[in-house]
This record gives structure tokens, C-alpha cells and sequence, in this order.
């Protein structure tokens, strides 16, 4: 199964390399960005599944601040604004929804991800929405160890 953070995940670690060390505080990336990307439905087509091209605009929002202790906060939000698509099978009509957020809490150890991503494929009918679910959190100590690992993905067909 195609992992659905693609692009959220990489874009928001690149963002975070250019400006963690800038000290900047609020808002640092607000756009709506062109998003058109293929998406395998299994449920689809009465079970027999079929791959959904969608189009549309992701919303990005990524901010920073950082404590009086230095501590850089980054966080993210990639959310679908009028994404839709159509079934390469069948022709059904397809929506897009969801969001994904992620909060990083310092640049170097210590430090703590927290990603959580809720995504859907949204068909006509019932029995055709795919919905994607996933936790992900990591925490480090100021020695370098690694405390926390959780990640939790579920895919299911409604």
C-alpha cells in the first residue's frame, strides 16, 4: 500500500531544515499548493478495487516559535481543499478529505515528532471509501536514546 504522507512528510522536514535556526517566531509557509496524485481504492468497484486519480489544492500551514529556553516548536497541517477525483474503472466521482499535523519540539536531542495523519477517499454509494489512519511519535533523550517509538497505521474500506 502506498504510504499517504508522501508529500506532507518530506516537505515539513525540509521546512524545518531551512528554518529552525532562523529564530523566527508565527507563521512561516501558509499556500494552497496544486496537489493531482493516483490513489489505489481496494473496496472500490463492488470489491474488485480501482486506482482514483484526484486533483485539487493542499493547504499548508507550517509555523515555528521557539521557548525561553531556546527550544524550537515546528508544527504542520496539510489539509485537501476541493480535492476530488474520478474512479480510472468505473468513472465514479471521488472526493479527497482529511488532515495531517505534525509537531516537532526541539532540532537536535532532546527532541519529539509527533505526526498524525487522517486521510479519505470518499466514493459515491457505501462500501467504497477507503479511509487511512496513522500515528507516528518519537521521542529522544539529550543523550541520543531513543525512548519512544510508536507507528501505527490502519487502512480500511467502508
Amino acid at each position: 500500500m502506498k504510504r499517504m504522507f508522501g508529500l506532507a512528510l518530506p516537505l515539513a522536514g525540509a521546512m524545518v531544515l531551512l528554518v529552525a535556526g532562523s529564530g523566527s517566531a508565527g507563521v512561516l509557509v501558509n499556500v494552497a499548493l496544486p496537489f493531482a496524485d493516483t490513489f489505489s481504492v481496494p473496496c472500490a468497484n463492488e470489491g474488485a478495487g480501482e486506482d482514483v486519480a484526484v486533483e485539487g489544492f493542499l493547504h499548508v500551514l507550517i509555523t515555528e516559535t521557539v521557548d525561553r529556553n531556546g527550544v524550537v516548536h515546528t508544527t504542520s497541517h496539510f489539509q485537501p481543499m476541493g480535492i476530488s477525483g474520478t474512479g480510472l474503472t468505473t468513472g465514479d466521482s471521488y472526493q479527497a478529505t482529511g488532515i495531517t499535523r505534525d509537531q516537532i519540539n526541539g532540532t537536535e536531542p532532546p527532541f519529539e515528532i509527533t505526526f498524525v495523519n487522517n486521510f479519505r477517499i470518499i466514493g459515491q454509494g457505501t462500501g467504497n471509501n477507503l479511509l487511512i489512519h496513522e500515528v507516528f511519535h518519537v521521542t529522544v533523550k539529550a543523550n541520543g536514546e531513543l525512548t519512544v517509538f510508536v507507528d501505527h497505521l490502519s487502512a480500511e474500506c467502508k
